[in-house]
């Protein structure tokens, strides 16, 4: 349990700066890049950009492999397997509370229509 926590977290946190959406949705539209051609859009540093994707490598958002001096990058949807599922645990509770709130409402409705 905790370890999934720290993988939500780990996530959450990649998640939280827009410089590494950005890489991320880049990575989306474009699939597997160079790292230099990845982070040509981006007024960043090289060793800046190097840091951007290890937070995303230590979150499991992206893979990185070699291919010769080549660095490829590639995009995990796996990644966002664990805070997906916790958002839907959290979506599912706060449903079933509106639901209850709902019921309770028509409830005091029809009272209200009663008297």
């Amino acid at each position: 349990m905790v370890n999934n926590q720290n993988r939500v977290t780990a996530v959450f946190a990649a998640l939280a700066d827009p410089t590494r959406r950005r890489i991320l949705v880049r990575l989306s539209e474009r699939g597997e890049s160079p790292v230099t051609a990845l982070a040509r859009p981006f007024r960043i540093s090289p060793p800046g950009f190097s840091k951007h994707l290890r937070v995303l490598e230590k979150a499991c958002l992206i893979e990185r492999h070699r291919k010769g001096r080549l660095h490829l990058i590639r995009a995990r949807a796996a990644g966002l397997r664990e805070a997906h599922k916790w958002m839907a645990q959290c979506a599912a509770f706060w449903n079933s509370r509106f639901d209850a709130l709902d019921e309770l409402l028509k409830s005091d409705l029809q009272k209200e229509k009663k008297r």
